[in-house]
């Protein structure tokens, strides 16, 4: 019958061999919003062509970075590993210290405003959790 069940005795080792890890891993993520903020030094970017490439729903990446002038900056790069600017030095400092103890944060573009001449990117920050 082809609705009936059955049973297996495939093991974890079987179901992981069998598929890519990360496809087994992914339904277990969980996005946890942690905060609201913006993108800071999007009017000093090299590459300015950015702005027009990015839209509300986008993920971002981001990267702790060895930075001279602040010690706990915290870079956004775009899907496309292109550079947006960093979260604001008023609020990187938690974000830091989860990302230096091994934590996964991620963010999302919840807003795109023209601000004069700048673009004001809003941005929501979330952490990673299995």
């Amino acid at each position: 019958m082809a609705n009936e069940l059955t049973k297996t005795e495939e093991g974890v080792v079987s179901v992981v061999s069998e598929n890519q890890l990360g496809d087994i891993i992914k339904p277990l993520i969980k996005e946890i919003h942690l905060f609201d903020t913006f993108v800071a030094g999007t009017t000093h970017l090299e590459d300015k062509s950015v702005l027009g490439e990015i839209k509300v729903g986008d993920k971002l990446s981001l990267q702790r970075e060895n930075n001279k002038f602040d010690s706990n900056a915290v870079i956004i790069f775009t899907e496309a590993k292109k550079k947006l600017g960093y979260i604001p030095e008023k609020d990187n400092i938690v974000f830091a210290r989860l990302m230096d103890a091994g934590k996964l944060l991620n963010a999302k573009i919840s807003k795109i405003e023209e601000k004069g001449k700048f673009m004001q990117i809003s941005i929501g920050i979330y952490l990673l959790d299995f």
